[in-house]
């Protein structure tokens, strides 16, 4: 039995310039960090023949082409596992709300399935056979940077080349910059799922009329990595505010009235800056803010929105149970 341990993300800077259809001509550039909630996987051998998975449903089916879930399908013939076999799944925080728990669960998966038959992946290995089960064998619409990360852990800066090869780069921040940056920033469930790939398909649709935005939300993002660097973190929370604004321009299904009222909220309680998290359309809305907490707490607490704490997390997918 293999269980699995891997965190979800929250983009700092530079989210959908790792989008193939600005990546492929362009180039990308991410800044992203991964947070204390994770997702489980348990991978064990079976007495039945039988493939059972268990997820939000429970599948149990004689043939791998059999099972519905695509990443579990997809992810079992690329091992070439075959039979007698179960995998069961859990997260910390639900999926489509932004955290990119779907490359999380994928990296989640392999690393497990590979522990089930005692091989061992780097992580930079881990990554890219994550993101090749995600964006080449299913065809999803999304980047790489939530695999990367998910493998990775800690601060990582995502060079995503017009080949598709991916340069990274861990982004070392002091202590105390970084339990300030804890400090400051406040995530609040706006109670709205929603799908990543319909934001992403629409994202990439409208690549050529959204040029120039992709740019600056490329330089935003290497000014972000700047900014943590140099310890900024007003310049930080300002920038987020600007990549929120650009960001928001780039496809329809990005924001809404909804949305857009919350977010304006949390600036006019106190807060300096914000987005979204992931993809957009809904999730968790993350605001930065330096003072007036308390004001921007009860302002989305009159709004109805739950607080939720999250911490950075340094270490990336990790097998914590290995029973063979």
């Amino acid at each position: 039995m293999i269980i699995s341990k891997t965190p979800l993300r929250l983009c700092l800077g530079g989210g959908s310039t790792d989008l193939p259809a600005y990546s492929n001509e362009n180039g990308g550039f991410v800044v992203t960090s991964a947070l204390n909630r994770h997702v489980y996987l348990l991978v064990k051998n079976r007495f039945e023949k039988e493939l059972k998975i268990n997820y939000s449903t429970v599948e149990i089916v004689e043939d791998v082409s059999g099972i519905k879930h695509p990443v579990v399908r997809e992810a079992l013939k690329l091992l070439g596992l075959k039979d007698h076999i179960e995998v069961i799944s859990s997260a910390d925080v639900p999926a489509e709300t932004g955290l990119g728990s779907s490359g999380s669960f994928t990296v989640g998966l392999i690393h497990a399935l590979h522990g089930l038959k005692d091989e061992y992946l780097s992580r930079l290995d881990l990554a890219k056979e994550s993101t090749n089960l995600i964006m080449n064998i299913l065809k999803e619409p999304c980047g790489c940077q939530d695999t990367y990360i998910a493998s990775f852990g800690g601060f990582v800066c995502l060079d995503i080349l017009k080949n598709g090869n991916v340069i990274v780069t861990q982004l070392h921040l002091k202590y105390p910059i970084i339990r300030e940056l804890e400090n400051n920033l406040l995530f609040f469930y706006t109670g709205i799922k929603r799908s990543a790939n319909i934001v992403l398909k629409d994202q990439s649709k409208h690549m050529d009329k959204n040029l120039e935005s992709m740019h600056e939300i490329k330089h935003i993002g290497h000014k972000v990595k700047h900014a943590l660097e140099t310890g900024n973190l007003t310049e930080f929370g300002l920038l987020q505010h600007s990549h929120w604004m650009i960001k928001r321009l780039t496809s329809s299904e990005i924001t809404n009235d909804r949305i857009d009222k919350l977010y304006d909220t949390g600036i006019k309680a106190g807060a300096i800056g914000g987005k979204l998290m992931g993809a957009g359309g809904g999730g968790f809305l993350v605001l930065y803010c330096e003072n007036h907490k308390d004001n921007v707490r009860k302002a989305m607490a009159k709004e109805g929105l739950q607080e939720i704490h999250f911490r950075f997390e340094d270490e990336g997918s990790k097998l914590i149970i290995n029973i063979r």
